[in-house]
């Protein structure tokens, strides 16, 4: 490893580059239980932010990073079936709910955001017959809520903790994260509607073959018998087939819902087009990074980035402002790869970690020198800008899983 250089509080240091021989990447797909979680609180704390600023002409102390799928029960059929047991959605967190005389209806924006995404993004779950909604919300502790009340015009982190964010992607993970999107791009309810939208996707590279194991629940409603389901197999794997290919994997080895047995009960058969039906819980957090990927060959935070506040928190923001410092610093002409680091100390100014690391790998081992004043003017930049992130978060421009 080269040494080290510390500039004005950032940590630089250059690595030479070593691409791994194995690599593994994964994408839970829009329909996963784990992603409905994170999609649901994300959508409850953008609501509630609206909310807040509407009432108030600014944004509340919560937390709503809490969230468990409890996974109900089913009868699919080819034709049809039906869910026998709903599925149970526990939202919990911190939400300020009053100032003053004035009620913030908490579970009312919870319940009515979470069913308009639910109705918006499965297109084979009712959102009223097949999900029960619970919210289990509390007002925050009074000093946290202080700590968020005594922002000026830079907030105060809330929270000690880190953000990383590395770039480029690789093209296994480019792969994987755009094969997922495809299949859940379409137009669900004419193109493939027997395709559900719980679609996981597992990439393995070694050297330059790939492997892809896919799962996608199939929506019996929408398929008469086990040869229209073997042929929306068919039609997903000349799909993953044709994007191995663009992003360069012509020896791929590909695996469509590979538990698969001979009879109709041993298929990946589902009535409303997610696990979640019957046989698999969700929870917030255990699902895809900011990048929209789980990556155990690079690094990655373990936080889970939906629901909490956009405000403060660094447990969101960091990973965010953490990737998009990596991704500038592997725009510049001599940088070939980047990752950042930042870390975060409550009760400090959000735009001032603790410590800035970058770690990058310069096009033919040349030196920092003439990169480094770069990368410090995208460091400052992008940590002076995070108080205009705000409404980017509420707005949902910003993809967090």
């Amino acid at each position: 490893m080269y040494p080290s250089e510390t500039v004005s509080g950032l940590r630089l240091e250059l690595t030479p580059v070593s691409p791994h021989d194995v690599e593994v990447v994964e994408r839970k797909g829009l329909g996963h239980p784990d992603t409905i979680c994170d999609a649901l609180v994300e959508t409850f704390s953008r609501n509630l932010c609206r909310e807040y600023s509407r009432r108030f002409d600014h944004i509340l102390h919560h937390n709503l990073d809490k969230a468990l799928l409890n996974g109900g029960c089913s009868s699919p059929a080819f034709g049809g079936g039906s869910v026998t047991i709903p599925i149970n959605i526990f939202l919990a967190g911190r939400a300020t709910n009053k100032i003053g005389s004035e009620t913030v209806p908490i579970e009312e924006i919870a319940v009515e955001g979470s069913r308009s995404w639910l109705r918006a993004n499965l297109h084979g779950l009712d959102a009223e017959r097949h999900v029960r909604l619970h919210v289990l919300t509390r007002p925050g502790s009074q000093d946290l809520q202080q700590l968020f009340a005594r922002r000026s015009r830079i907030p105060m982190a809330n929270d000690t903790s880190i953000g990383v964010g590395y770039a480029p992607l690789s093209a296994l993970e480019n792969l994987v994260l755009d094969l997922e999107r495809q299949i859940n791009a379409r137009d669900r309810s004419h193109e493939h509607p027997a395709w559900g939208e719980d679609v996981k996707v597992m990439g393995l590279r070694c050297d330059r073959s790939v492997q892809l194991t896919i799962a996608c629940a199939m929506i019996g409603r929408h398929l008469r018998h086990i040869d229209d389901y073997l042929s929306e197999k068919s039609a997903l794997h000349e799909l993953a087939s044709q994007l191995a290919e663009r992003y360069g994997f012509s020896d791929s080895k590909i695996d469509i819902n590979a538990a698969d047995g001979l009879s109709s009960s041993e298929l990946y058969l589902t009535v409303t087009g997610t696990s979640a039906e019957a046989g698999d819980d969700g929870q917030v957090g255990r699902g895809n990074r900011v990048n929209g990927l789980i990556t155990p060959c690079r690094p990655m935070s373990l936080e889970a980035a939906a629901g909490k506040n956009p405000v403060s928190h660094v447990g969101k923001i960091y990973n965010v402002v953490a990737r998009d410092i990596a991704e500038a610093v592997a725009n510049i002409s001599e940088v070939a790869q980047a990752e950042c680091l930042l870390l975060s100390r409550i009760g400090d100014a959000i735009s001032r970690p603790t410590i800035v690391r970058v770690k990058l790998a310069t096009r033919d081992k040349s030196p920092i020198t003439e990169a480094r004043r770069s990368i410090e003017e995208i460091v400052a930049e992008r940590l002076s800008k995070i108080p205009e992130r705000v409404d980017d978060f509420v707005a949902g421009r910003i993809s967090l899983f």
